[in-house]
């Protein structure tokens, strides 16, 4: 698993990528991830890793939902999923 937190001007860009997938802040397009395929998780509302990790599912592209991924659902559930 591999994190990244980037203080981007006003907000932080922030994205977790695991082997089967990645979880990333509002700033990145869950429409464009899903054209390309990815399994992609979106968070909102955090401005740091740990807040990423105490967050749950906002939304996801429907090959994260093939590996079990559901709205509402906890990041650190959603992390086992895609590691």
């Amino acid at each position: 698993m591999a994190a990244l937190c980037m203080k981007l001007q006003t907000k932080s860009l922030i994205v977790m990528r695991g082997n089967r997938g990645y979880i990333m802040c509002g700033y990145l397009d869950l429409k464009a991830a899903q054209k390309f395929g990815d399994a992609a998780v979106k968070i909102t509302g955090v401005s740091n890793i740990g807040d990423a990790l105490q967050t749950t599912v906002h939304s996801c592209t429907r090959e994260a939902s093939l590996l079990g991924v559901r709205k509402g659902q906890s990041i650190k559930d959603t992390l086992r999923l895609i590691a």
